[in-house]
């Protein structure tokens, strides 16, 4: 991470007294270097018990493997969410994916290094937007997330295919709307950690697990900053 970056750096102590932090969701005085007040903070919605293969919130009990994925493994060997996608979360979300929030997806950022995967990340490798989609928001907001992430990335991933919006289709028509919409450029790293920033029915990263490991990786892992429940 750069120094700058860095909460202990001189100038952000600087920074602090003549931009004091403020809540990006109720507009209170912020806490603990967050642009998120106390209350805010307390009233997150951290992910908990979830399923090791697709991050979806277990019930307390010895399961670590959802039903579902008992049933038919998903291609990532793991899959973690920072947090669920609930209030506040969800708006932040939107805001930084939609309206070009860049101070909402920084806040994202910090919240998911408090909650990071139990794994050390290889390289993340970014959900990649179409050209198309890229030109009409301005930029990649899984890219956004991975360029405050303070690891490396591999920029390989690409999509092959302009798809409908995923939003108001079932998980059928997701798999189906995705069907070989990624492909990769260069060689691929052995393991890597794929990098999105809403996770719904898991097809889009199911899609570009598959591709990883058909074009020679060995282990795909997702990161995700919310989960949908």
């Amino acid at each position: 991470m750069p120094a700058f970056n860095n909460p202990a750096h001189p100038l952000q102590a600087v920074l602090r007294v003549l931009l004091p932090l403020r809540c990006l969701v109720c507009g209170d005085r912020g806490h603990d270097d967050l642009d998120l007040c106390r209350a805010c903070l307390a009233d997150l919605p951290w992910s908990g018990r979830a399923c090791l293969r697709c991050a979806l919130p277990l019930p307390d009990t010895a399961l670590i493997v959802c039903s579902s994925c008992r049933e038919e493994a998903p291609p990532q060997a793991a899959t973690h969410a920072s947090l669920l996608y609930l209030p506040p979360v969800d708006q932040l979300l939107v805001r930084f994916k939609f309206h070009q929030d860049l101070a909402a997806g920084r806040l994202l950022v910090q919240l998911m290094l408090r909650a990071a995967p139990p794994w050390s990340c290889p390289p993340l490798a970014p959900v990649p937007l179409h050209n198309r989609r890229l030109r009409q928001r301005g930029y990649n907001q899984a890219a956004e997330l991975c360029r405050l992430l303070p690891m490396p990335v591999w920029h390989g991933l690409c999509r092959r295919r302009h798809t409908a919006p995923q939003s108001e289709r079932s998980a059928e028509q997701r798999r189906e709307n995705l069907f070989d919409a990624f492909d990769v450029r260069g060689p691929v790293p052995a393991r890597l950690t794929v990098v999105d920033d809403v996770m719904t029915t898991g097809s889009t990263v199911m899609e570009i697990a598959e591709t990883l490991r058909l074009a020679g990786a060995d282990e795909v892992r997702v990161w995700v900053c919310a989960r949908v429940p």
